[in-house]
Order: structure tokens, then sequence, then C-alpha cells
């Protein structure tokens, strides 16, 4: 048994993931350690959003194991996962439109209950000030990138371990993804550990630590941020070769 404190948080050991007689994952090896930003890139259709999915066991792993703390998760229920520390702030801002931005908030207490919802609700205030200047409006009248900005707050409302995080740039004009993400850098630095599906591969690249790359359900390379960002074949596919 590898020592807790060494071990990574989060690992994919030969995952497969079938959708019926369809492989959407393909052996998958991958791991996250305490504190890092790791960013898992592709193309459209790779399987990324699956790969992030099959850790609430939704679509289950058909093949290999998935570790959490040194704990195989592999057949445990959505609900074991998400109130043992990792959040997910899903693909398309998915807020609750008729509920104000303080209520959107409050939803993501479920897991831990509202034991520190206030002190944590004023945190994401300084982390997001946009969300406190509409903290009584509904989710529904706020832009594209303020309901992005509530769905990660909302995530972090669970106080994670792990922050997942599926396409926060999708469909957002090029000055909201760089708020996003320089919020997400101010996060990684107060030490939270991040994992972030990303097909907007430049953002993604520069905030982390480490990254793969998915090509049609197989992790075909992997590197630090650094290293991909100036990998010529990583450039050519995900970064229009410039």
């Amino acid at each position: 048994m590898s020592d807790v404190n060494t071990a990574p948080l989060l690992a994919f050991k030969d995952v497969d993931v079938h959708y019926g007689q369809i492989q959407a994952l393909k052996k998958v090896n991958l791991h996250i350690n305490p504190g890092e930003t790791v960013s898992l890139i592709g193309a459209n259709g790779a399987g990324k959003s699956t790969l992030l999915m099959s850790i609430f066991g939704q679509p289950r792993a058909s093949g290999g194991q998935i570790l959490y703390r040194g704990e195989d998760i592999t057949r445990k229920s959505t609900h074991f996962v998400a109130s043992n520390g990792i959040a997910q702030s899903p693909e398309g801002r998915r807020v609750f439109p008729d509920m104000s931005v303080e209520e959107n908030l409050l939803m993501g207490t479920i897991p831990i209950g509202t034991g520190h919802a206030d002190e944590d609700m004023q945190r994401m205030f300084e982390l997001f000030p946009r969300l406190k200047e509409r903290r009584n409006q509904r989710a529904m009248t706020m832009s594209g990138g303020e309901q992005q900005m509530l769905a990660i707050a909302r995530a972090l409302m669970s106080r994670p371990k792990l922050l997942l995080l599926d396409e926060p740039s999708l469909g957002l004009a090029p000055i909201v993804v760089k708020q996003i993400f320089a919020t997400l850098r101010e996060l990684a630095q107060t030490g939270m550990t991040i994992f972030l599906v990303e097909q907007n591969a430049n953002h993604a690249l520069r905030l982390s630590d480490r990254a793969y790359v998915m090509v049609t359900g197989e992790i075909r390379m992997t590197g630090t941020g650094q290293e991909l960002l100036g990998n010529q074949e990583v450039r050519n596919a995900y970064l229009g070769g410039h």
C-alpha cells in the first residue's frame, strides 16, 4: 500500500469504457497529484467528457481501476464520490436558472451541509466579485461568463479536494475566457487540485503543471504544460500551428 501522502489524489489504471459495443476509452492511464493542475486536451468527441464522467460511475468503467486517495472507486455510487471531496463544474454551465446566485451557491453545499455556507459564500464573492454584485439576481438573467463563474463557485461550495472542470471556456468570448483562467490560476495558488478538460489547449496548457492529450479514447501524449505547448505536433493539431 503506498503512503497516502505520496499517493496520487486520483489515478486511472488501464481504464476501459464502453457504450454498448463502442469502446469510448481504451486502457487509459493517468494520475493527478495533490495540489497539481492537470489538463486533458483533445478534439471534440475524443472521449474527454466521458473520462470525466466515468469518475462518478456514469458511465461505469468496463475494465481497469479508478483510484481516489488510494481507494478503488470504480464501482462506487455517484453520491459516494461526490460526498468524498470530488466536485464537478459540468459542461454547459448548468446552473439553476430560476434561482438567485446565492441560492445556486447554497445548492453546492448539499454534499457537506451548510455549516460553512456563510464564510464560503463570502470567499466565493472575493474570488468572483461579479457574483457579489449579482447575488440576488436570477441565474438565467446573467451572461454566459457569469453563469460559468457561478457553476465553478457552486462546485467549490462543497469544499472539494479535487475540482473537475469540463470545458470551462466553451462558447465564451476570449476576454471572459481570460478572466476565468485568471481565477483558476488564483485557485491553484491556494493549493486546490484541479483537473481540467478543455478544447482550448492554449489556455489549458499555460495553466497546467502537467497535461495529457487524448485522441479517440486513448492517451497519446503526456508532459508538462510547457513541454506540450512547445511540441510541434500539439501545436499543429490543437494550437492552430502557431
